[in-house]
């Protein structure tokens, strides 16, 4: 994918899919009892984990000339997101629905505080207009300590907190697939 604008709405298209792809499998999986209904929600939620991994995988050449170890760090942070995830999904086969609980504030801590590297990188690069970016930067911070204040057993303070970085994810989702990135977008091929 070379062009920006195909990076743009495919980046975009994953967030929207992550969106539902969790919300209808952890709804599916956490309320069915054993059997086909809870294997099928489950399946959407790993395929959320892998949607995720590719959000970061497609962002990488986008912010690499822009800032390369942000765009490392940002693929990490959906490697680590998506596969905490999936571990909490498989949990729910097992009767394990703590492990779940934990494994989703886990990742989505790690995603709020490493896209705050992410939303700096999109701020100076104006890849996409500054308010959007510092809209961001709020909300995975919020995120972020909604969710360290769930580990932390402050019950209820992640849900709290999701809802400005969950509106950024779906306005920023949109965002990219109608305008695409500022002018500023380059892509670099890596081998």
């Amino acid at each position: 994918m070379s062009n920006t604008r195909t990076i743009a709405r495919t980046v975009g298209a994953l967030m929207l899919a992550a969106f539902f792809l969790y919300g209808t499998g952890s709804s599916i999986a956490t309320t069915a009892s054993p059997g086909g209904l809870l294997t099928a929600g489950v399946v959407l939620m790993v395929l959320n984990s892998v949607a995720v991994i590719a959000i970061g995988a497609v962002m990488l050449p986008v912010l690499w000339p822009h800032a390369p170890g942000i765009a490392a760090s940002y693929l990490a942070t959906r490697i680590f997101e998506g596969g905490f995830l999936a571990v909490g999904a498989v949990a729910l086969l097992a009767g394990m629905g703590g492990t779940n609980f934990l494994a989703y504030n886990i990742a989505m801590a790690g995603l709020g505080v490493g896209s705050l590297l992410f939303c700096i990188a999109l701020y100076r690069s104006r890849l996409v207009p500054r308010f959007l970016a510092v809209w961001g930067f709020i909300g995975y911070a919020l995120f972020a300590g909604g969710c360290f204040l769930e580990l932390a057993g402050v019950v209820g303070a992640s849900l709290v907190f999701t809802v400005p970085g969950g509106l950024f994810e779906l306005f920023f989702a949109i965002w990219l697939i109608v305008r695409g990135f500022g002018t500023t977008a380059a892509v670099t091929a890596r081998a």
